[in-house]
C-alpha cells in the first residue's frame, strides 16, 4: 500500500495544487523534494553560442524552467521580445505559464497534449515559414533536432540552462522511507541512483517523459507508472489513477 510519496520537483506555490487534491483523496502523504538544481546561464555563457535570441520567430517550450530562462536572458541582453513572437510548448500547463511574462493570446499560443515534442509537430508544420527556437537544458539528446529535420522546419537549439545534482544529506539517507518516488527529468533519476546505488529498487517508481522512463529502467529501477499518456497528459492525473487502482 501506498502511504508516502517522494515528488522530486519544488513544493507548489498555490493551495489548489492537484496534488494537496490527491493527498486528501487517498489519504497519502506527499514529500516534495527537488533531486536537481537548474541554474540559468549568464549572458555572457548564452553568447558563447552565437545564438541570436531576436533572429527566430517562434519558441518552443519544453519546460517551465526553459520559460523563465528565456524572459531572464532576453532581460538581462535588454532585448524586447517582439508581440507577435509564436510559442509552442509541449502541454497547456507550460503554455498558461507564459502568462508571467506576456500577456496570453491563443492565436500566438500552440500546446500539445501528450508533453512530446512529437504531438507539436502539425502544428509546427502548419507553420513551416517560422524560424523555431528551441531552449534546452545542457543534459539533452539529439532527438528534437532529429524530429525536426525531417520535417524540414527551420529550427535552433541552444542550452540556456544546466542542471546539478541537489545532493541529499546524511540525515537524509538515514531516514528515507518512502514508498514511491515520482520523477520528471533523467537527472533526477541520476541524482537517486548516485546516492542510493541499488539498495532502493524495490520503491516504486513513476517517470514523466519518455527520457525519464527510459533512464529509470535502465537504471533496474520498479518503475510502474509511466506519464504522459494520450488518457493521463499530467503527472496528477496519471497519480491519481494509479492510486485509485491501489485501493
Amino acid at each position: 500500500m501506498i502511504k508516502k510519496i517522494l515528488i522530486s520537483q519544488p513544493k507548489p506555490t498555490s493551495d489548489k495544487s492537484p496534488y494537496y487534491d490527491i493527498a486528501k483523496e487517498f489519504g497519502v502523504e506527499l514529500v516534495f523534494r527537488p533531486f536537481i538544481k537548474v541554474e540559468g546561464l549568464s549572458s555572457k555563457e548564452f553568447r558563447q553560442q552565437k545564438v541570436s535570441l531576436l533572429g527566430h520567430t517562434a519558441i518552443v517550450f519544453t519546460s517551465r524552467h526553459a520559460i523563465d530562462n528565456y524572459f531572464n536572458l532576453a532581460k538581462e541582453m535588454r532585448l524586447i521580445v517582439p508581440e507577435d513572437m509564436k510559442y509552442f510548448c509541449v502541454t497547456e500547463q507550460i503554455a498558461l505559464y507564459i502568462q508571467k511574462y506576456v500577456q496570453y493570446r491563443k492565436r500566438k499560443v500552440f500546446f500539445g497534449q501528450t508533453g512530446k515534442i512529437a504531438d507539436l509537430l502539425p502544428s509546427m508544420v502548419k507553420h513551416k515559414n517560422e524560424k523555431y527556437l528551441i531552449p534546452m537544458s545542457d543534459v539533452h539528446d539529439d532527438s528534437v533536432r532529429q524530429m525536426l529535420d525531417a520535417k524540414k522546419l527551420q529550427h535552433t537549439e541552444c542550452v540556456m540552462y544546466r542542471t546539478k545534482s541537489n545532493d541529499f544529506t546524511e540525515e537524509e539517507v538515514k531516514t528515507f522511507n518512502y514508498d514511491m518516488c515520482v520523477f520528471f527529468s533523467p537527472s533526477g533519476i541520476n541524482a537517486f541512483t548516485k546516492t542510493f546505488g541499488t539498495t532502493k529498487n524495490d520503491i516504486v517508481v513513476a517517470t514523466f517523459g519518455p527520457s525519464t522512463a527510459k533512464a529509470a529502467h535502465e537504471a533496474g529501477l520498479n518503475v510502474a507508472l509511466e506519464a504522459p499518456t494520450e488518457k493521463f497528459p499530467s503527472m496528477t492525473g496519471a497519480l491519481r489513477h494509479f492510486l485509485s487502482e491501489q485501493v
